[in-house]
């Protein structure tokens, strides 16, 4: 089967962490070519890969099936639209755009010249997560009154990068579209949405500070992110009708990428368990629940059969639109200090 040949624009944090060793290590897309202004280091990791100055020379290469967009936030609207106009399929990476009506002008770029708009949301395939969507299906917790889902991390030193430009959407636009993306994976869409969003860090100039609630009408779902939790919370915590769920620590597969772990190697994705209750009567069990392995790389396998095989791929451009949607909502429900409506515009 010959492999999806991929070009990858931007060898920054996730270029060279993310995106290049999981394109490289899928078994079926290929590095083809990379366009970055880090070239010397881009060359030297991927040397099979051709080096090229811009978005230009990528869609200028016709022996280039797909483009990965893994640039500044402020950038993804414009290179993926750019990318489709040439004729080719794009994965962004998240978030796809900074506001929700860039994001419905390219789902409908997309539909419109059929080629696939992907949206990296790869932490689906956390391991933790993977683990949370099959304990709620098997319905062990019984109906699921509560939600909360934590990306804490202690950063307290502002850093000079454009993630903490205010440019870049924040922590809201950082970790904002994976915490969505996962509630929306599980629960569809809310009915309201309310935010709080601070700046705390000496010298930020970009929100470091993101709690938001949205409103079903038989459950309550919480998203929290910060820069400054010396002190984690668990990252997923889950009360139902019949039992409870708490899984502390985040996915192990970023780390292991920043180490130098590939996917296949030995103890890739392995994280450890989680605390799981379930009473049903007298019947009170408590103990550790397997947690499953990460698999960051099925996103690559999945666009590879998505494009050579016309399968369906797993994040919907909807998906990606509804997103965008809940952040912008968010933003507003945090300026005007309220709880807000929502209903799904599309596209």
């Amino acid at each position: 089967m010959p492999m999806l040949n991929i070009g990858l624009l931007g060898y920054g944090f996730a270029g060279a962490t993310f995106h290049a060793p999981l394109i490289g290590h899928s078994g079926r897309t290929a590095l083809s070519a990379i366009a970055s202004s880090q070239a010397e280091a881009a060359a030297q990791a991927w040397p099979e890969a051709r080096i090229v100055a811009d978005l230009d020379a990528l869609l200028a290469d016709g022996g280039l099936d797909c483009i990965v967009i893994a640039t500044p936030n402020d950038t993804h609207f414009e290179f993926a639209r750019r990318t489709l106009a040439a004729g080719k399929h794009v994965v962004v990476d998240k978030p796809i755009t900074l506001s929700a009506e860039e994001a419905r002008i390219l789902a409908r770029t997309a539909a419109d010249s059929k080629l696939l708009l992907a949206p990296f949301h790869n932490r689906r395939w956390d391991g933790d997560f993977r683990t949370v969507q099959a304990l709620i299906a098997s319905g062990r917790l019984g109906h699921i009154t509560h939600f909360e889902s934590h990306f804490d991390r202690f950063r307290p030193a502002v850093r000079q990068r454009w993630r903490e430009n205010a440019a870049s959407g924040g922590l809201l636009y950082d970790l904002g579209p994976h915490l969505v993306d996962q509630a929306l994976t599980l629960f569809g869409a809310p009915q309201n949405v309310s935010a709080t969003i601070g700046t705390y860090r000496e010298q930020a100039k970009a929100d470091d500070y993101v709690h938001l609630q949205l409103g079903y009408a038989d459950k309550q779902v919480v998203l929290h992110a910060s820069a400054l939790s010396a002190l984690e919370a668990p990252r997923f915590t889950i009360h139902g009708r019949r039992g409870s769920y708490l899984k502390t620590g985040l996915d192990s597969q970023e780390d292991q990428l920043k180490a130098g772990l590939r996917p296949g190697q030995l103890g890739w994705g392995k994280n450890p368990p989680g605390l799981i209750r379930e009473v049903e009567g007298e019947l009170d069990l408590r103990g550790e629940l397997a947690t499953l392995d990460g698999a960051y790389v099925e996103f690559y396998r999945a666009l590879a059969a998505s494009i050579q095989d016309g399968a369906p791929f797993p994040v919907t451009v909807d998906a990606a639109v509804g997103v965008a949607e809940i952040l912008e909502l968010a933003r507003q429900s945090a300026a005007e200090g309220r709880r807000l409506p929502y209903s799904a515009i599309g596209w």
